[in-house]
């Protein structure tokens, strides 16, 4: 019953999404609306995934500071990933919600140099926080009322003199007289004189044209000369006088006319007065902020003396009447039954209804995305719902009610708002094969610094052999044609680590695909090719064919030679990997659809190697096979077996004939 009765100035849960974390919010009021329902006014408090990441870059270093400065005992990685769970961010948003979405009590307190970080992780629901998040201007400011506990704010205290022993410090330096009680005044003198100096405020105000407006009746300039800085003033005089009552006269009306001292309640204006009873009924006693937003052109010292001053008046009685009587009409508190209605994003048994994210097509073998574990009384479904993930009763119950998971993982930002994730739509093809989870991080870290460079991908073996043995999980032809789609890595490798010892021994023979040789396409391609004669010395080629002047009726693609002129072996065309054009296939000349032409800024740095005499004679040594091999795996050196050259043959030597005449052709 007590679990379930919420107060004003609980901290308590709440749900507005089946599937992402609670809110963590502070009952201000509880309010019942015209249809009988209730709504509470709560504070907002933020977490760390709630806000950006500059900002959480800051709060990083502020929690570094504090350790050090608190000395904390040494704590895990892991430890530190849970306490980011429960470091909140205090706010001065207002919002109202209804109190049906209320899920249970929590336990907020201000981070104090004396306690222990992991001594929040040993009590449940409890967070902590020392920053102030303000959503408007995003920023992290350290909070006003830190409470100083510590070694450093002590108070020095001298060692006590002994008896007869002389103080030898400068007492003017310590402190400054301002009354001397043993004078040679007596007490009667003194209140004649503190009864002259009300009347000369009371005729000075009289003579000052706003303060004659401002208290237009004699009682109300009376009441005014007497508060108490007419007499710190009075008292003032007689000291800097050394007592006497002579002097201290004619310093309170010198030449020029009596002295006006007035303090912050008649300083102030009527409007500044409004201003500041509506700054305090919004922000509370922070002054900072009173002055800042309502209030900059008042110093700090002026907001503080007047708040203390308007709490003698007549108006703070009445303030204090009407809150009371109001808070009298509202509600204490409330009782919220405990909701027991089943998360949409519950995994179901097969007879039962599915849920939400896609929880019927879900896996058999797949373990919990935090603890990894395999066995639990209820499954829910987390993340996107093309990643299937799922998480166990007891990790998900952590990730409602702290935001996060017991465990880093990759996949864990990816759960955030649909405002915090981006589109992938605009990505490039090296950002997308970066967030494959089948890469390193070290490595996507460069891709995305760097991605119009050439990259390579370097697969485990046991990458290798799921995409084989787990094809209807993987879909490798379909993850293909969709780069940008999530992979769940985990996923895949467990399966296969479960069927693997049930897989075929024999190896898996891949589909032949009959093609012709290389050799024979050479040979009929020099039979039906005319041998095209050499260009005439002149001007170098240039290496670069971008550099080559190039007709306009045929632009290239990148500046690249283009493939109109296609080979014909035996009639049929041929592309330029040795496969015959089908019927329903169309040729680049062919081709009616319109390119579109690559800027060159967007277009990648053009790479042109250069084979030499030396380079196209090893080729012809390759076999097929190996010429294959070499092309899907370019970063293995190729070993090349050069054959012993054949021995010249002896050339017989003709004699010389004389008898036929010799001819010379101009």
């Amino acid at each position: 019953m007590a679990a379930n009765m919420y107060r004003v100035g609980d901290y308590v849960y709440f749900e507005n999404s089946s599937s992402n974390p609670y809110l963590i919010r502070r009952i201000e009021e509880l309010n019942k609306t015209a249809n009988g329902n209730v709504e509470a006014k709560v504070v907002c408090l933020f977490r760390r995934r709630d806000i950006s990441g500059n900002l959480n870059t800051l709060a990083d270093s502020n929690a570094r500071d504090f350790e050090e400065e608190s000395k904390q005992p040494p704590i895990a990685e892991q430890q530190k990933h849970q306490l980011k769970h429960r470091e909140l961010f205090l706010s001065r948003q207002f919002e109202s919600l209804p109190a049906t979405h209320i899920r249970g009590k929590c336990n907020v307190t201000l981070l104090n140099e004396t306690d222990v970080l992991t001594s929040y992780l040993e009590r449940e629901d409890c967070f902590f926080y020392s920053l102030v998040f303000d959503p408007v201007q995003k920023t992290l400011l350290a909070d006003q009322g830190e409470i100083r506990v510590g070694s450093k704010y002590q108070a020095e205290i001298p060692d006590k003199l002994a008896e007869g022993e002389s103080d030898n410090r400068v007492q003017e330096k310590l402190e400054t007289k301002v009354w001397d009680p043993d004078n040679q005044l007596k007490d009667s003198q003194i209140d004649q004189f503190l009864v002259v100096a009300r009347a000369v405020g009371t005729f000075a105000r009289a003579l000052d044209c706003s303060s004659s407006i401002r208290q237009p009746s004699l009682h109300m300039s009376a009441a005014a000369a007497s508060r108490d800085i007419t007499l710190f003033h009075a008292m003032d005089t007689l000291q800097k006088n050394g007592y006497d009552l002579a002097k201290a006269m004619s310093t309170l009306v010198p030449q020029g006319g009596p002295v006006l001292c007035r303090d912050e309640m008649e300083e102030w204006s009527a409007s500044e007065a409004m201003l500041f009873e509506e700054a305090l009924e919004k922000y509370g006693k922070d002054f900072n902020d009173i002055r800042q937003d309502f209030l900059p052109w008042k110093s700090l010292a002026s907001v503080v003396q007047f708040y203390y001053m308007w709490k003698t008046t007549d108006r703070y009685i009445q303030q204090k009447r009407l809150k009371a009587a109001e808070a009298d009409s509202k509600l204490k508190q409330v009782y919220i039954p405990t909701y027991t209605k089943p998360n949409p994003n519950q995994i179901m048994a097969p007879g039962n209804k599915p849920g939400m994210n896609g929880a019927a097509g879900f896996q058999k073998g797949l373990c919990c995305e935090s603890c990894h574990t395999a066995q639990s009384p209820q499954w829910y479904a987390w993340g996107p719902p093309n990643m299937q993930c799922r998480l166990c009763a007891s990790c998900w119950i952590y990730w409602k009610k702290y935001g996060g998971l017991k465990t880093p993982t990759q996949l864990e930002g990816a759960t955030r708002s649909g405002s915090d994730a981006a589109p992938r739509g605009h990505m490039t093809r090296q950002e997308v094969q970066g967030m494959s989870p089948f890469t390193s991080s070290a490595g996507r870290a460069k891709l995305l610094a760097k991605n119009r460079q050439t990259f390579i991908l370097q697969t485990t073996k046991l990458t290798r052999i799921a995409r084989r043995v787990c094809q209807d999980i993987l879909q490798s032809r379909r993850a293909a044609r969709r780069p940008y789609a999530s992979i769940n890595a985990n996923a895949v490798k467990a399966e296969c680590m479960i069927r693997l010892p049930k897989a075929s021994k024999s190896a898996i023979k891949n589909r032949p695909v009959p093609r012709p040789s290389l050799v024979n396409i050479v040979k009929e391609l020099a039979v039906q090719a005319p041998l095209k004669l050499k260009a005439p010395r002149g001007a170098p080629t240039p290496i670069n064919r971008n550099q080559a002047s190039q007709p306009r009726s045929a632009p290239a693609l990148l500046g690249k030679r283009p493939f109109d002129s296609g080979s014909y072996v035996g009639g049929h065309p041929f592309s330029t990997n040795g496969r015959p054009f089908m019927s329903s296939m169309r040729t680049t000349s062919q081709s009616v659809i319109k390119r579109q032409r690559v800027s060159h800024g967007d277009a990648p740095n053009p790479v042109v190697f250069v084979a030499t005499k030396e380079t196209r004679a090893l080729r012809k040594h390759l076999t097929q096979a190996e010429m294959r091999r070499a092309a899907r795996k370019p970063n293995i050196p190729v070993r090349v077996k050069i054959p012993l050259p054949p021995r010249p043959l002896p050339v017989p030597i003709l004699p010389s004939s004389t008898s036929e005449p010799i001819v010379l052709e101009d």
